[in-house]
């Protein structure tokens, strides 16, 4: 149960209960804002409010329904699309440019390509299908791969789909567990893991099971060429090893059992393996107005939060935190109640655990050549799909002058 401490009077926190809080009333100190701005967040994800003098109690629901994290991720996602608006629409041409008309797709014979973002156009291209998601962009810090996935046998080589590597969240005890990590362990060995962040198809691929073949290609030999000689001789800030062997790739499911991931098989055995749960850990269920308010509350009060790559945990869990603290909240309670994700974990080696736990000095790596995991794609999910009216007529009607991120 989280306690917060009050001075608005009960009739506007009715109010809140009632699902018409209006961001923009006015209170008479930055503290009472965010501590509102709180409530708000929480009551529009059903947790249940108890009124007091001076006062809330707030309990959470047992658990999220899908609805419910829908609603908070797309609140979350109007808030970026609304504050990038002007930048989103330069680009859009740019993003129309990249994608093919539904009666191409449909014709093609669907030859992937992987392009490494390097240059300004290529971040802007990634960056304007981000959008496009509806989980909410974010991003991450450290080591970090970006990736368009191209379709080589259209003549302007349209985009599938979009992916992106970046490096693993320290602690996440299902995961650590699964491999068989201690603290130690995992300290020196997390180097040799990557989360894959971002893993999806673009219209009108996405009708086809696009995001299907962007997964396979995830485990790819030529993705983990691209990991092993973007680092290769490259020391790593903290632990000052070169570490350019990739042994497993980590990812995650908003929504528990992926529908991407779920049945996505390759030789008779699971790519994607479900591996357990994260514990819901993180800061999701707060919007970033009130995120911007708790960074207004520590910048009045003089209270730095220092926003440098391996300055301790995620820094905008750590703004949260500090402001909780600042504000008597329990700031543990509060961020422990996020959404939780389903774990899944692709392994790129026959001994990847044994090497993660440093019992092989040598990855024995699996053989996935990109072309081989096209192929499988097609007779496995692409043909029959294509079979279906209706995914037919939807790919049909896509035409990429009338893309738009909304």
């Amino acid at each position: 149960m989280l306690d917060i401490q009050l001075s608005t009077p009960c009739s506007i926190l009715e109010l809140f209960s009632q699902g018409t809080f209006d961001s923009s009333i006015q209170t008479q100190s930055v503290e009472e804002k965010v501590r509102l701005l709180i409530i708000r967040d929480l009551l529009r994800l059903g947790w249940e409010i108890n009124f007091k003098l001076d006062r809330v109690l707030i309990t959470p629901p047992v658990a999220y329904d899908k609805d419910v994290i829908r609603a908070s991720m797309q609140l979350k996602r109007q808030e970026i699309i609304s504050k990038n608006r002007e930048w989103i629409n330069q680009h859009l041409m740019l993003a129309r440019e990249n994608l093919a008309d539904g009666n191409l797709v449909l014709e093609s014979r669907i030859s992937p390509i992987l392009e490494v973002c390097e240059n300004q156009k290529q971040h802007d291209i990634f960056r304007i299908f981000r959008y496009y998601w509806s989980s909410p962009y974010s991003e991450y810090v450290g080591r970090r791969i970006k990736l368009l996935i191209r379709d080589d046998a259209l003549p302007n080589k349209p985009l599938i789909g979009i992916a992106a590597l970046g490096s693993s969240i320290i602690h996440i005890p299902d995961r650590d567990n699964w491999i068989g990590w201690d603290k130690q362990t995992r300290t020196k060995n997390l180097v040799y893991a990557m989360d894959a962040y971002v893993l999806g198809a673009l219209p009108p691929y996405n009708y086809i099971l696009g995001g299907k073949l962007i997964s396979y290609l995830i485990a790819s030999n030529e993705v983990r060429n691209i990991f092993e000689e973007k680092y290769e001789g490259k020391v790593t800030k903290i632990s000052k090893r070169v570490a350019n062997q990739l042994a497993c790739i980590f990812t995650t499911s908003l929504y528990g059992k992926s529908s991407q991931y779920n049945r996505l098989n390759y030789n008779s055995k699971p790519l994607f393996i479900p591996i357990g749960n994260t514990k819901g850990y993180g800061t999701l269920h707060l919007t970033n107005e009130t995120f911007a308010a708790m960074r207004e509350l520590l910048d009045v009060n003089n209270i730095q939060v220092t926003n440098r790559f391996g300055d301790g945990p995620i820094w905008r869990m750590r703004v949260i935190r500090t402001a909780a603290d600042f504000l008597n909240i329990n700031a543990d309670f509060l961020l422990r109640h996020s959404f939780q994700r389903g774990i899944y974990a692709v392994p790129l080696a026959h001994n990847f655990r044994e090497f993660l736990n440093e019992t092989d000095e040598n990855l024995n790596k699996f053989d996935y050549p990109l072309s081989d995991l096209v192929d499988f794609w097609k007779k496995r999910w692409l043909f029959m799909r294509k079979e279906n009216t209706k995914v037919r007529d939807d790919v049909l009607r896509f035409k990429a002058e009338l893309f738009d991120v909304i």
